[in-house]
């Protein structure tokens, strides 16, 4: 179980550093264009491990660990919410539209690849 934990830590402390780094050369005040890729590459990513069927240590560290931690929910939901408050509400429509629409898209086609 320890390993487990540890597996999980190190795969999240490398999946929110990822996320960090792309999120902070990409993001611009026009539109967060990091946490749209960090969100589409990992549900893309973590559809192609699903797929692939690894074993519990890697799902645990990649799965659990890396893309937990480099994908962000909350932080979309508060990009939208601040467009939709700054007016913006095009721009809120086309982010949730596009994220979902991708991400499911894309999580689909990484698991029947890796399958």
């Amino acid at each position: 179980m320890f390993f487990n934990i540890v597996l999980v830590g190190i795969g999240g402390f490398c999946g929110a550093v990822s996320r960090f780094i792309i999120s902070k050369a990409w993001n611009h005040a026009a539109f967060p264009y990091g946490t749209f890729t960090v969100n589409i590459l990992g549900a893309f990513l973590l559809g192609l491990v699903t797929g692939l069927q690894a074993n519990e240590k890697i799902a645990l560290l990649v799965g659990t660990g890396f893309f937990g931690a480099f994908t962000t929910f909350s932080t979309f939901k508060l990009e939208t919410v601040k467009f939709a408050l700054f007016k913006q509400k095009g721009k809120a429509i086309y982010y949730l539209v596009a994220t979902y629409g991708l991400g499911i898209i894309l999580a689909y086609i990484g698991y029947v690849i890796g399958a």
